[in-house]
């Protein structure tokens, strides 16, 4: 099924007669369970026309590196050969995506896109229905619960969203039918950039290559299922007790191919709910509502990349405690090389450059210190997100965003004072100590040259 609320006309063109029908894929870069793509194959097939998928692959992504872009082309590889077998054409430009979909919008009927919820994603949709001769249709597939309809403004915590989405959940939580096209779009002629070589296309790419793609994730939905199927069968019964525990490995890894929409939330939320198990409502809260507040944050505050995108209290406080003297300063270059005092701290650190993706535990535990242990609690702010941001493949997206947010009070409640943090929530090695084995975790990522506790 696919709701109203997931539908938005961004213009108010009239569709005219066209070669095919359009579908910009850009965010929901997957086959199955998209919402959008199904509803571009029921307006081919009402308009008795073939179906052409266009993905603007740009070098200039902001923030994005070799490790990002050789996760998101894997996916797209994979991605071009499903979209084939349903007869389904997937034209790749090396180019700027808005501007590619302007230009193939020329001979369609009509246009649809996927929602994206960053500045540029929004950006680039809004420049696609001002500059093209057609209907533009927005539909939304990667939240489950479609983000206006959940809330109508920004949300100050978890607390407050909750109920409000809750609510909605039987209306939002059923199964995508999926049609074929009637006619094939394969045999149309359109110049593509060629992925069959993952390496070859790497190497053509004007990208960042400061940071490399390890060895610890690979992109494509068949990735994404395999990793969720080991976690619905081996991980799900103990996740509540476990998912705190970054020795124990019992996360499901979902957040790099949810950020490139290689899965859909829903089709997690279908499979974890057919478990029957009665664990699964810890993991629902995070996919679901943590996940969905993270996307109410920017979509409804244009300044979440930013210290000033914290609510006033958190600001306040920070900022009365900014000339509070700082036991340690770290530069930003000794934090990227993990060359801290703090063993456990370096650990997280080398786990994220390391293997793409740190443990959501000890990421909160790395912003905090990055705080105690900056200048200033702005400075301290852009250092987390470029961390962030260039070595995370779940970075640059609502939940990263959020998740630096969360480390500076977003989504929180005033603690009780104390020096450099205010009324902030602080952590310490010692509370690391009390939930898990830090020192095994420690262990797990040796350190380079890391400077000795004094």
């Amino acid at each position: 099924m696919i709701h109203n609320e997931r539908i938005t006309k961004l213009n108010q063109k009239r569709a005219s007669n066209g070669r095919y029908v359009l579908y910009w894929m850009q965010a929901s870069q997957r086959s199955q369970c998209n919402h959008a793509l199904e509803f571009a194959i029921r307006q081919a097939n009402e308009h008795n026309e073939p179906l052409l998928v266009y993905f603007g692959l740009t070098g200039r992504y902001p923030e994005a590196n070799e490790r990002h872009y050789r996760f998101m082309i894997e996916g797209l590889k994979e991605l071009q050969t499903s979209l084939h077998q349903r007869k389904i054409q997937m034209v790749i430009g090396y180019e700027s995506p808005e501007v590619g979909a302007v230009r193939l919008s020329k001979k369609a009927s009509l246009v649809v896109c996927d929602r994206g919820y960053l500045k540029i994603q929004r950006r680039w949709r809004d420049y696609l229905a001002q500059h093209i001769n057609c209907p533009c249709i927005q539909v939304e597939s990667d939240t489950v619960v479609p983000v206006e309809e959940a809330s109508s403004k920004e949300e100050y915590t978890a607390a407050t969203l909750r109920p409000k989405i809750r609510r909605l959940l039987p209306r939002y939580l059923v199964p995508l039918e999926e049609q074929e096209p009637k006619l094939a779009s394969t045999h149309l002629d359109f110049n593509s950039l060629d992925i069959t070589n993952i390496e070859e296309t790497i190497a053509k790419l004007d990208i960042d290559r400061s940071v490399s793609l390890t060895g610890s994730f690979h992109g494509g939905t068949s990735k994404a299922e395999q990793r969720l199927t080991e976690f619905l069968n081996a991980k799900l019964d103990r996740y509540p007790e476990l998912r705190n525990d970054p020795t124990a490995d019992y996360l499901s890894n979902m957040s790099p191919y949810l950020h490139f929409g290689q899965i859909s939330p829903l089709y997690i939320a279908l499979k974890v709910l057919e478990t029957g198990n009665p664990n699964s409502d810890a993991f629902i809260e995070e996919l679901i509502i943590r996940r969905e507040l993270s996307i109410n944050f920017v979509f409804y505050n244009q300044d979440y990349d930013s210290f000033g995108g914290l609510q006033k209290w958190v600001r306040d406080t920070l900022l009365a405690h900014k000339q509070d003297p700082r036991q340690y300063e770290y530069s930003l270059d000794e934090l990227e090389k993990a060359e801290t005092h703090d063993p456990y701290w370096n650990a997280a650190q080398r786990q994220m450059t390391g293997t793409s993706k740190m443990h959501g535990y000890m990421r909160m535990y790395w912003g905090k210190k990055i705080i105690e242990w900056s200048r200033t609690p702005e400075e301290a702010f852009q250092k987390c997100l470029y961390l962030n941001n260039k070595y995370e493949l779940d970075g640059r997206d609502a939940n990263g965003f959020a998740g630096v947010a969360w480390c500076f009070g977003k989504h929180d409640r005033p603690w009780a004072v104390r020096p450099v943090f205010g009324n902030i929530r602080y952590m310490s090695a010692d509370g690391l100590k009390r939930k898990f084995d830090a020192d095994k975790y420690a262990k797990r990522y040796p350190l380079n040259e890391a400077r000795s506790q004094p």
